[in-house]
């Protein structure tokens, strides 16, 4: 990625951190009312200059590599990221909620940074993404989870204020795991970020079914392959072997990467559970005293009904059509395919138990982070764990 490409992709991330530090006055119960309108304000004029800054990024991307930056996963996380900002403004200028941004922009800026681990160079397309048909299912796929995103992001606000925290419960246990799992999230982007700024590299090769494989980590090794041989003078000693029930390329590297991210993960909650002296959901909830949660249930189902025809357009009836030109078959069990279909199937049931059912409140919100979560899931494990005719990305 060239140096004025990439700067224009820079700004627009320095601009989303600034909003963010707005965005969190709006809570502080110490400012007067028209001080934090106006800090929300400013806050949502910095994240559309960051937008619009990702915006002639992704032009110029696009006009320097031929192609819709949007095949490799560097393109696609990151076009993600940007289509949660764009979902972001639309709602905001509807609902005028500024705690919507305290939640939505890390939300993206986390994607960013996820995307970040990965190879940013512009690279010529493989024969079976030369198809606009991919343009259109990956695009219309990254707005439709950008839009599913701020379901999650009402979801998460929904239940640290409606879920009682004075007591210890099976609510306050499962709403306590999903801010420990954000934490995990955060450090997987931590350690992958830091150790590939850091130029970390180690080899082994080792013997996978009856074939030498040589793989390289990115992260000190932890884990190692079993019986692994390492391939760089003085490079760490693994303190574990893999176990030998984890199959599939690189597995090794991937459940060291695991490793890291927990420990990561799991520093930075417990520096944030002593700093609090209480659970993290615990701590946020006397911030979001002023929050209306009709507004936010309102948020949360008009996200969902927006997010799930665009959806089912792009993730299903695109990605059909592509698959037919590019494999003559629409659908082959990818794995890739199947958890786009177990995704479709959860916001279906999402939508019929609401209309139904009168799944309103706080189950609906609980639905929208499950919902997230399988995003989410097929986005980092089943595009870097699971094989399948997606692994190019």
């Amino acid at each position: 990625m060239s140096g004025s490409i990439a700067a224009f992709y820079v700004i627009g991330i320095v601009l989303y951190l600034i909003a963010t530090l707005f965005f969190g006055n709006t809570i502080r119960d110490k400012k007067s009312k028209e001080k934090q309108n106006k800090s929300g304000k400013i806050g949502f004029i910095i994240t559309v200059l960051g937008f619009i800054s990702h915006i002639v990024y992704f032009i110029l991307r696009w006009i320097a590599g031929g192609h819709a930056p949007v095949s490799n996963m560097f393109e696609f996380v990151t076009f993600l990221g940007i289509s949660v900002v764009l979902a972001f403004i639309i709602l905001y200028l509807i609902y005028r909620i500024d705690i919507l941004g305290l939640f939505a922009v890390p939300t993206a800026l986390v994607l960013l940074a996820y995307a970040s681990m990965f190879p940013t160079e512009i690279t010529p397309l493989v024969p079976s993404l030369q198809s606009h048909w991919l343009y259109l299912h990956v695009i219309t796929v990254s707005i439709a989870q950008g839009i599913l995103a701020i379901s999650f992001v009402t979801g998460i606000i929904y239940l640290l204020k409606a879920v009682d925290q004075s007591r210890r419960s099976k609510r306050t246990f499962w709403l306590e795991l999903v801010m420990y799992a954000i934490f995990l999230v955060i450090g997987f982007v931590f350690s992958t970020v830091l150790f590939k700024a850091l130029d970390y590299s180690a080899s082994f090769a080792y013997i996978e079914n009856n074939q030498s494989v040589e793989v390289e980590y990115h992260m000190p090794p932890i884990a190692g392959p079993k019986e692994g041989v390492a391939l760089q003078e003085n490079q760490m000693e693994p303190l574990i072997e893999t176990p030998g029930w984890m199959q599939g390329k690189d597995a090794p590297r991937k459940f060291n990467t695991v490793i890291w991210s927990v420990i990561f993960g799991t520093i930075f909650y417990l520096i944030a559970r002593l700093i609090m002296r209480k659970r993290v959901s615990a701590w946020i909830q006397p911030f979001l005293k002023h929050i209306k949660l009709d507004m936010l249930d309102e948020i949360t189902y008009r996200s969902v009904a927006i997010g799930f025809p665009l959806f089912t357009l792009g993730g299903l009836i695109f990605a059909a059509i592509w698959a037919q030109i590019a494999w003559d078959r629409f659908w082959g069990w990818d794995p890739k395919e199947v958890w786009a279909l177990i995704t479709w199937f959860f916001y279906a049931a999402f939508l019929h138990l609401r209309l139904s059912r009168g799944w309103h409140g706080e189950k609906s919100a609980w639905l929208a982070v499950i919902g997230f979560g399988i995003i989410m899931f097929n986005i980092i494990v089943v595009n870097l764990v699971l094989a399948g005719l997606h692994s190019y990305a």
